[in-house]
């Protein structure tokens, strides 16, 4: 098992981030990227199981957990610069981005735009569009009664994947926390700035080494869907966990991490 160790980061923007780090600081690094409502420990069951030829970085997004929480600035955009600035305060000229869920939108943007900066693009889960989606359009619904009395829990807004690894009780109720732990506001414009943006173009312009993964079993995530990705970016690579939902990297963490560590070494050669 990896050691991980927190930490934490000042952007040049002035947005305090933490994060998490894992595995061999001679590895090949690797930037996770969690999806709404979640923090770093929305990859703790990966960052455990690293092995020596990654070194891994989970940065908890702004409005997040314990990083700094603007009144504003939650955007598909705006978590994207966030990601640039956090490889330039780490002093990391390129990394492999793995994206979970909707946290794969900001790395897709990172991608099509700054890509000098990514060896590889690793998608878990993530959709192609949000266009249509009866699960995102009930995600708005219940954002927006956030905060009022009797309102509904946040973590009604998580998937219902269950795993974690080897505690599956501790995670799901660390994930839980992290949902009611991330203020209302924060809530309702990542989920406005997702469904209000043409989430589909950001596959536009990723020439980077990309891995589309997902569960055979996610709701939120259809074949067809999944498919436009392989479909608009170049040489892009389709893989299905069996069994799984649409929290890959909650459900199979361990076939996650194989699967990682292969297409990582694969982009280095090819670069090297």
């Amino acid at each position: 098992m990896s050691t991980i160790a927190l930490k934490s980061v000042t952007l040049d923007s002035g947005v305090r981030l933490p994060y998490a780090e894992s595995g061999y600081p001679g590895g090949i690094p690797v930037v996770f990227v969690h999806g709404p409502g979640e923090s770093w420990r929305s990859f703790q069951p990966v960052l455990d199981m690293l092995p020596t030829t990654l070194h891994g970085f989970a940065p908890t997004q702004r409005g997040h957990g314990d990083a700094s929480k603007p009144t504003d600035g939650y955007r598909p955009d705006d978590y994207a610069a966030d990601l640039v600035e956090f490889l330039d305060a780490l002093g990391l000229e390129q990394a492999v981005l793995v994206g979970g869920g909707s946290g794969g939108v900001a790395a897709r943007i990172v991608a099509g735009g700054h890509p000098h900066r990514v060896a590889g693009l690793v998608l878990l889960g993530t959709p192609a569009t949000l266009e249509g989606k009866e699960w995102a359009a009930e995600a708005r619904r219940v954002t927006d009664r956030l905060g009022e009395h009797d309102g509904p829990d946040p973590a009604e807004l998580l998937p219902d994947d269950a795993g974690g690894g080897p505690d599956p009780e501790w995670f799901s109720t660390a994930m839980a926390e992290d949902a009611r732990a991330t203020p209302p506001h924060v809530w309702r414009e990542t989920m406005g700035g997702l469904l209000d943006s043409e989430v589909a173009t950001t596959l536009g312009g990723i020439l980077v080494p990309t891995l589309a993964l997902r569960g055979d079993r996610d709701p939120r995530v259809t074949p067809d869907d999944q498919a436009r990705i392989t479909d608009t970016v170049p040489g892009a690579r389709l893989d299905v966990l069996e069994g799984a939902g649409h929290a890959v990297h909650w459900e199979q963490p361990a076939s996650v991490v194989g699967r990682l560590a292969e297409f990582a070494e694969a982009v280095t050669r090819r670069a090297a």
